[in-house]
């Protein structure tokens, strides 16, 4: 893996790594996945053990996000060279130990954060109610922690598959 203190990890780092995981998929979208043009380059990482077909897997436990989405989502800016966003689902509790406070009062401490920050743990700029954290470039600081939290989402989406 690329984690040298320079380059952290890339986006073909955390794909290897989540392909690695028992059951995982993990799909960079393209016009021929029938994606919306919005999603294409962006990756969905699924705990997939049963080989459903792309319509009928499980909301994605991870992602990887490539550029802003005009209207959606645009906190990151993402458009930025070379900027990639790490999207995690962790859950409510992981949350407030990341982030300090619960995903429900997420609203009120929304200002707090600046979410351009790169190689930081972040609350997730739209899902952040939902338990979702997010990392620019997950770099020195952040790119150990970043493949441990993939590891414990994914341990936490195949328990919801069980």
């Amino acid at each position: 893996m690329s984690t040298s203190e320079n380059t952290g990890l890339t986006e073909a780092d955390i794909i290897e790594h989540a392909r690695g995981l028992p059951g995982v998929v993990a799909d960079t979208v393209d016009a021929a996945s029938g994606a919306p043009e919005i999603a294409w380059g962006d990756t969905f990482i699924h705990h997939n053990p049963d080989g459903r077909a792309p319509a009928d897997r499980d909301f994605p436990f991870a992602t990887i996000v490539t550029k802003d989405h005009p209207g959606f989502d645009t906190a990151s800016n993402l458009n930025r060279p070379g900027v990639h966003r790490l999207n995690i689902n962790v859950g409510r509790a992981a949350f407030q130990q990341l982030i300090g406070h619960t995903p429900a009062a997420h609203a009120s401490h929304h200002d707090e954060f600046d979410y351009t920050a790169l190689d930081q743990v972040l609350p997730h700029p739209v899902y952040a109610t939902q338990g979702w954290i997010s990392i620019l470039n997950p770099g020195p600081r952040t790119a150990e922690q970043a493949l441990t939290l993939l590891t414990h989402a994914h341990a936490r989406a195949a328990q919801r598959h069980r």
